[in-house]
């Protein structure tokens, strides 16, 4: 099996090489932006839309009309094409919105297909045009390098080193299988009655980062106080997904080392959690108790947590199992009863036509649990989104292994 992926680690720069990035990204961003402003001219004239070959040759015409662009690398320009190429893919797949221009100061990277060279023991990396450059080494790089994404957040630069590596086929070591129900006051709750509670990184933070928005809003804008309360309200923005994404990444992990087969919820969490605003003809109802209740199912991080379960289980040789998500804490996991009586309240589940009694989570844990053994009995296959295919086997930082 070719298993593929990525480590992310902080840079040490100077401030050349700082100004060099800075400049690389810039590049990038602009071709980007260009080749996009020329494919949607394309279409609205009606005409078929350009290859990545074509754009590649429109690139050629772009660095004679602005020599600035020969500073840069020309794979990390060739590689923003690619980008854009496959941002249309994403959009004709509906995998993804429509692209969009990039502007200065957000997602600042480049990435460079080949010419680098990865000196672990003095933890350091060769990158072109930028010379030998020291990082934070935390962790073994393990496999070839097939590529490395350099990025910018926060007032730092890191690097992504995407390997590739062929390791034997595995087999999970536990054969248990578990059902997993995902919630707002739970994060997770296991069919074995095991708990994981909700961490809530963004409403630890949220009266801090209105403090520090409210101070923004009163700054003249682009003045030097104006820059250091953005990069204020950035770092902090930082420090809410990195707590997210280490609980994630501790969750998943231990989950996937103890069972074998893990069956969770189809949850569509991108339509569960649309605003209800409306518009002027049709206003929506109830709009500030859902957006309330879409801050709490973006704060969980759900999708992010399906997404780590199903490449975990395929590099430890388990699998994972997404069944329907109705009915699943309304019915009762001892006879099969379905009714919304059922749930009298949050916590507490006593059936109505039973008597049995049990808590909510932990009831439609085990109905997830049945589910995927029904399937599995009736011999059907859950066929994943394309979009955690195409991810299935990458893995970014902060990998708890």
């Amino acid at each position: 099996m070719i298993r593929r992926q990525a480590y992310k680690f902080q840079l040490k720069t100077n401030l050349s090489q700082a100004r060099q990035m800075r400049r690389f990204a810039g590049a990038c961003r602009f071709v980007f932006n260009q080749a996009l402003a020329l494919q949607k001219a394309k279409y609205e004239a009606g005409n078929k839309k350009l290859s990545y070959a074509d754009l590649c040759a429109e690139l050629l015409t772009l660095k004679s009309s602005n020599p600035w662009l020969g500073e840069s690398p020309s794979q990390t320009l060739q590689q923003s094409l690619k980008d854009l190429e496959r941002s249309y893919k994403n959009f004709f797949a509906k995998r993804a919105d429509f692209p969009r221009f990039k502007k200065k100061g957000l997602s600042s990277s480049f990435r460079f297909p080949q010419g680098c060279k990865l000196d672990q023991a003095n933890n350091r990396i060769f990158l072109p045009k930028l010379g030998w450059m020291h990082y934070r080494n935390s962790r073994e790089v393990l496999g070839e390098v097939k590529n490395v994404t350099v990025s910018h957040s926060c007032g730092h630069w890191y690097i992504s080193v995407q390997t590739e590596r062929e390791v034997s086929d595995v087999i999970h070591p536990s054969t248990s299988a578990i059902g997993v129900d995902m919630g707002i006051a739970q994060f997770a709750t296991l069919s074995d009655g095991h708990v994981f509670a909700a961490v809530n990184s963004f409403k630890q933070k949220q009266k801090r980062l209105a403090r520090y928005q409210r101070t923004f809003s009163r700054k003249v804008k682009f003045s030097q106080n104006w820059k250091k309360q953005k990069s204020k309200i950035g770092r902090l923005h930082q420090t809410i997904a990195n707590i997210r994404k280490d609980y994630l990444h501790k969750t998943t992990t231990i989950i996937s080392q103890n069972h074998a087969m893990i069956v969770i919820e189809d949850l569509q969490v991108k339509n569960m959690s649309k605003s209800a605003s409306g518009n002027l003809d049709k206003p929506g109802r109830h709009v500030k108790a859902k957006s309330g209740l879409n801050r709490s199912i973006l704060d969980q991080g759900w999708f992010e947590f399906r997404r780590q379960i199903e490449y975990k289980q395929v590099w430890r040789g388990g699998d994972v199992l997404a069944v329907p998500p109705q009915y699943t804490s309304q019915r009762c996991s001892c006879c099969g009863t379905v009714s919304k009586e059922n749930r009298q309240s949050q916590a507490k589940f006593a059936c109505i036509a039973c008597g049995y009694q049990a808590n909510a989570d932990v009831n439609a844990a085990m109905n997830i649990l049945a589910a995927g053994h029904a399937v599995l009995a009736c011999g059907e296959i859950v066929q994943q989104d394309n979009s955690v295919k195409q991810e299935l086997t990458e893995e970014t930082s902060h990998e708890h292994a």
